[in-house]
């Protein structure tokens, strides 16, 4: 499990260096994990306890802790935090694909991913991965509104659409409808 490695890798919170390539052997990381989520769904459940659980093992953790304003951009300090993570882990609820911020976060990540060998963990919670892949169910009815919505910005809808289906074929966790205790 990816966070074990980062947990028995690291000493207290210290940032992680990553040894696989030339291209980040002398990185130094500020956050060891980045948590991409929808705030409405999961920001005082699941990710609360996901949160709090890496942070109790020593783990550096962002957590962007702040609501966009819909019609506002992504800000540049969150960009920033995405680029100095080793690890994004993003949280797939119902209504994830509804928000532009939380589709340009996964814009960025998977960038990061393939530029700084940035580690890729999807967690899809109560959503079936297929639903995020083939942007069914919630993830369609997002994506016919951004349809309407950017009319003029078809490319960046297909780089959202892209991005999805990207991230939803890499190995990550499927949790249901099981229930957490923290």
């Amino acid at each position: 499990m990816a966070f074990q490695e980062v947990s028995s890798s690291s000493s207290s919170s210290s940032s992680l260096s990553s040894t696989s390539s030339s291209s980040s052997s002398t990185r130094q990381w500020i956050y060891d994990v980045f948590l991409s989520f929808r705030g409405e769904d999961t920001r005082n459940n699941f990710t609360a306890h996901l949160y709090d659980a890496l942070v109790r093992m020593g783990i550096n953790t962002y957590r962007d802790d702040d609501d966009l304003k819909r019609g506002e951009n992504i800000s540049p300090a969150l960009l920033k935090a995405i680029e100095e993570s080793r690890i994004s882990v993003i949280v797939f609820s119902q209504n994830y694909a509804s928000s532009s911020w939380c589709l340009d976060e996964l814009v960025k990540i998977l960038e990061c991913r393939e530029t700084m060998e940035q580690i890729v963990v999807p967690v899809f919670y109560k959503v079936d991965p297929s639903e995020v892949r083939h942007q069914r169910k919630s993830f369609g009815v997002a994506f016919a509104k951004h349809e309407e919505r950017f009319k003029d910005k078809q490319m960046m809808v297909q780089k959202w659409r892209t991005a999805l289906t990207q991230v939803s074929n890499l190995s990550g966790w499927h949790l249901g409808n099981r229930y957490f205790l923290p």
